[in-house]
């Protein structure tokens, strides 16, 4: 039997009860949406790389002169008939020097079998803490500005948490029944909720500036004028009455003259040795022009400079004379390193 056809009143209202219902329904599952928290935001600055020190390479030094070795040697045994003064003038050196680095008082008594020091005791310590000990500069690979590492970064885990404890799960939306007091709580509920306001993302920090080290290069040493750079002249003027020969020991050249007829320094130079002592030279005076060059002037009348003084080239330093020589007569020298050397090969043209 078909149920009773409702009237239109009761159809009316039924339909409005269901609808409040459905209003109701549809409120509470606002209310409950709008009561959820935001999901928390946890910030993640990127991870900056340290500063990084960037070394440059030192500049390629520039070659030093490579100086010539001393030629002198370390040390020199005396003969018999040696002199203290002939063993300088045979090294190229001053003979008061020899004395001081040997510790000799009297430079007039030197002994056949004594072992004399040829170099400054300082100078083998010196060579040897001269040196200095280098390493290879270490360096580090380049580094872009603004790089930062690709690798993820894990946030530090914290015991008894999980990622569900991030999140609120209540309270859940439940079906309750309608009233007018629950809709109106609905609504006070979703007027109160604050507006979820988008938290923006950090902006990653700028990478921090590349710290370069950069190694000024010493400036390089001005050489120095070389001792192969000699100015000289001549000593006298006169003929030449003996030449140099190496062969024959004939050590220099002598220039015949006039008795006290000027004698000039051929050179610049410091007076290393002025007297009689070496035999067969008279009244002598030798010459140092720099650490090569020595240059000698024998047979002289006077002597008109002291050892020890500077002169300057072309200076009167003597009177030509004969002694120790059966001639009036300059016997003049030059000595390289030590070593008798032809004067010719280094005076102007006469």
């Amino acid at each position: 039997m078909p149920p009773p056809a409702l009237s239109f009143p009761h159809a009316l209202f039924r339909a409005t009860a269901l609808q409040r219902l459905a209003a109701g329904a549809l409120l509470l599952c606002v209310a409950a949406c709008a009561s959820r928290q935001p999901a928390p935001v946890e910030e993640r600055s990127p991870r900056v790389a340290p500063p990084v020190v960037a070394s440059v390479p030192a500049a390629t030094p520039v070659p030093k002169p490579t100086a010539e070795p001393d030629w002198r040697p370390q040390t020199y045994t005396v003969k018999r008939g040696d002199t203290l003064y002939a063993v300088a003038l045979d090294h190229g050196l001053d003979y008061r020097e020899l004395a001081a680095w040997n510790n000799l008082e009297n430079v007039n008594l030197i002994r056949a079998g004594q072992v004399l020091r040829m170099t400054p005791p300082a100078e083998s310590v010196a060579a040897g803490a001269s040196g200095v000990q280098t390493a290879p500069l270490r360096t580090v690979p380049p580094v872009v500005a603004g790089d930062v590492s690709s690798a993820p970064v894990t946030p530090p885990a914290v015991a008894g948490t999980s990622n569900t404890d991030n999140y609120k799960t209540q309270p859940k939306a439940q079906k309750e029944p309608y009233s007018e007091q629950a809709l109106r709580d609905v609504q006070r509920a979703a007027a109160a909720a604050p507006p979820a306001t988008p938290v923006p993302a950090p902006l990653p920090e700028p990478a921090p500036p590349v710290v370069v080290s950069r190694i000024d290069p010493k400036p390089a040493p001005e050489p120095a004028d070389g001792d192969e750079k000699v100015d000289w002249v001549w000593p006298a003027k006169g003929r030449i009455v003996t030449g140099f020969s190496e062969a024959a020991s004939l050590k220099g050249i002598d220039i015949g003259g006039a008795m006290g007829q000027p004698v000039a320094a051929s050179a610049g130079g410091k007076v290393v040795y002025a007297g009689t002592g070496l035999r067969g030279y008279g009244k002598l005076i030798i010459i140092k022009h720099n650490g090569t060059f020595l240059s000698a002037y024998a047979h002289n009348k006077e002597i008109l400079v002291k050892e020890g003084q500077q002169v300057t080239r072309g200076q009167k330093i003597a009177e030509m004379g004969n002694t120790d020589a059966d001639q009036v007569k300059l016997h003049f020298e030059i000595r390289r390193q030590g070593k008798p050397v032809d004067p010719l090969r280094y005076l102007p043209p006469a």
